[in-house]
Protein backbone atom coordinates (compact mmCIF):
# COMPACT_ATOMS: atom_id res chain seq x y z
CA UNK A 1 0.00 0.00 0.00
CA UNK A 2 1.28 3.22 -0.99
CA UNK A 3 -0.57 6.57 0.52
CA UNK A 4 2.06 8.69 -1.29
CA UNK A 5 0.25 8.03 -4.85
CA UNK A 6 -3.14 9.66 -3.33
CA UNK A 7 -3.80 12.89 -3.28
CA UNK A 8 -4.46 15.28 0.51
CA UNK A 9 -8.13 15.56 -0.64
CA UNK A 10 -8.65 12.06 -1.34
CA UNK A 11 -6.57 11.11 2.00
CA UNK A 12 -9.18 13.53 3.88
CA UNK A 13 -11.71 11.91 1.76
CA UNK A 14 -11.48 8.54 2.77
CA UNK A 15 -11.06 9.74 6.36
CA UNK A 16 -14.26 11.52 6.41
CA UNK A 17 -16.47 8.59 5.03
CA UNK A 18 -15.03 6.69 7.66
CA UNK A 19 -18.08 5.77 10.15
CA UNK A 20 -16.06 7.00 13.07
CA UNK A 21 -14.39 10.10 14.44
CA UNK A 22 -10.35 10.10 14.02
CA UNK A 23 -7.93 12.08 15.76
CA UNK A 24 -4.35 12.70 16.01
CA UNK A 25 -1.79 13.64 18.25
CA UNK A 26 1.85 13.83 17.55
CA UNK A 27 4.72 12.94 19.72
CA UNK A 28 4.68 16.43 21.41
CA UNK A 29 1.06 15.70 22.24
CA UNK A 30 -0.32 18.52 19.96
CA UNK A 31 -3.48 17.58 18.39
CA UNK A 32 -2.26 17.95 14.38
CA UNK A 33 -5.21 16.13 12.51
CA UNK A 34 -9.11 15.44 13.00
CA UNK A 35 -11.74 13.83 10.59
CA UNK A 36 -14.96 15.25 10.15
CA UNK A 37 -17.62 12.52 9.15
CA UNK A 38 -20.30 12.66 7.18
CA UNK A 39 -22.50 12.16 10.15
CA UNK A 40 -20.77 14.35 12.68
CA UNK A 41 -18.58 14.21 15.26
CA UNK A 42 -19.57 12.79 18.60
CA UNK A 43 -17.24 15.08 20.28
CA UNK A 44 -17.16 17.55 17.89
CA UNK A 45 -12.92 19.63 17.39
CA UNK A 46 -12.68 23.16 15.18
CA UNK A 47 -9.87 24.38 13.59
CA UNK A 48 -9.06 25.94 16.62
CA UNK A 49 -8.37 22.74 18.53
CA UNK A 50 -5.36 22.61 16.15
CA UNK A 51 -1.61 22.50 17.47
CA UNK A 52 -3.51 22.64 20.74
CA UNK A 53 -1.82 20.21 23.71
CA UNK A 54 -4.34 17.16 24.13
CA UNK A 55 -3.85 17.88 27.73
CA UNK A 56 -6.44 20.60 27.60
CA UNK A 57 -8.99 18.64 25.45
CA UNK A 58 -9.87 16.50 28.08
CA UNK A 59 -11.51 17.62 31.69
CA UNK A 60 -9.10 18.08 34.40
CA UNK A 61 -10.14 14.91 36.36
CA UNK A 62 -9.06 12.41 33.77
CA UNK A 63 -5.32 14.38 33.00
CA UNK A 64 -3.86 11.44 35.22
CA UNK A 65 -5.03 8.72 33.17
CA UNK A 66 -4.42 10.72 29.64
CA UNK A 67 -0.77 11.08 30.84
CA UNK A 68 -0.08 7.33 32.09
CA UNK A 69 -1.61 5.99 28.56
CA UNK A 70 0.72 8.38 26.54
CA UNK A 71 4.03 7.59 28.65
CA UNK A 72 2.89 4.40 28.29
CA UNK A 73 2.81 4.33 24.30
CA UNK A 74 6.12 6.61 24.60
CA UNK A 75 7.72 3.63 26.52
CA UNK A 76 6.27 0.98 25.11
CA UNK A 77 4.52 -0.31 27.80
CA UNK A 78 0.96 0.18 26.38
CA UNK A 79 -0.09 -0.79 22.76
CA UNK A 80 -3.63 0.69 23.22
CA UNK A 81 -6.49 1.86 25.46
CA UNK A 82 -10.28 1.14 25.16
CA UNK A 83 -13.15 2.95 27.15
CA UNK A 84 -16.46 3.22 26.75
CA UNK A 85 -19.16 5.68 28.18
CA UNK A 86 -23.08 6.12 28.20
CA UNK A 87 -24.17 9.79 26.50
CA UNK A 88 -27.46 10.70 25.49
CA UNK A 89 -28.67 6.99 25.43
CA UNK A 90 -25.57 5.83 23.03
CA UNK A 91 -23.06 3.71 23.59
CA UNK A 92 -19.72 5.15 23.03
CA UNK A 93 -16.50 3.14 22.43
CA UNK A 94 -13.13 5.25 22.81
CA UNK A 95 -10.05 3.76 21.21
CA UNK A 96 -6.29 5.01 21.47
CA UNK A 97 -3.34 3.50 19.65
CA UNK A 98 0.24 4.78 19.50
CA UNK A 99 1.48 5.39 16.22
CA UNK A 100 5.21 4.36 15.16
CA UNK A 101 7.42 4.93 12.29
CA UNK A 102 8.87 1.64 10.81
CA UNK A 103 12.09 1.75 13.28
CA UNK A 104 9.40 1.74 15.81
CA UNK A 105 9.98 5.12 17.13
CA UNK A 106 6.84 7.28 18.56
CA UNK A 107 5.06 9.41 16.21
CA UNK A 108 1.98 10.02 18.42
CA UNK A 109 -1.46 8.85 18.84
CA UNK A 110 -4.47 8.08 17.46
CA UNK A 111 -7.81 8.13 18.58
CA UNK A 112 -10.53 6.62 17.19
CA UNK A 113 -14.46 6.95 18.56
CA UNK A 114 -17.58 5.17 17.52
CA UNK A 115 -21.19 5.44 18.34
CA UNK A 116 -21.72 1.08 18.99
CA UNK A 117 -25.36 1.22 19.95
CA UNK A 118 -26.27 -0.06 16.79
CA UNK A 119 -23.37 -2.71 16.26
CA UNK A 120 -24.57 -4.22 20.28
CA UNK A 121 -27.91 -5.08 19.32
CA UNK A 122 -27.09 -6.90 15.85
CA UNK A 123 -28.32 -10.44 16.60
CA UNK A 124 -28.15 -13.50 14.09
CA UNK A 125 -26.31 -12.72 11.01
CA UNK A 126 -26.65 -11.08 7.66
CA UNK A 127 -24.98 -12.06 4.99
CA UNK A 128 -23.48 -10.44 2.29
CA UNK A 129 -25.08 -12.04 -0.63
CA UNK A 130 -28.48 -11.98 0.90
CA UNK A 131 -31.31 -10.55 -1.14
CA UNK A 132 -32.12 -7.26 0.84
CA UNK A 133 -28.49 -5.97 0.42
CA UNK A 134 -29.15 -5.34 -3.06
CA UNK A 135 -32.35 -3.25 -2.63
Amino acid sequence: MNLKELSIETIEAIMDALPVDVSFVDAEDRVKFFNTPKHGRIFPRTKMDLNRKVQNCHPPKSLPLVEKILNGFRDGSRQEARFWIDLHDRKILIEYFPVRDESGAYLGTLEVTRDITDIQALRGEKRLLDEENFK
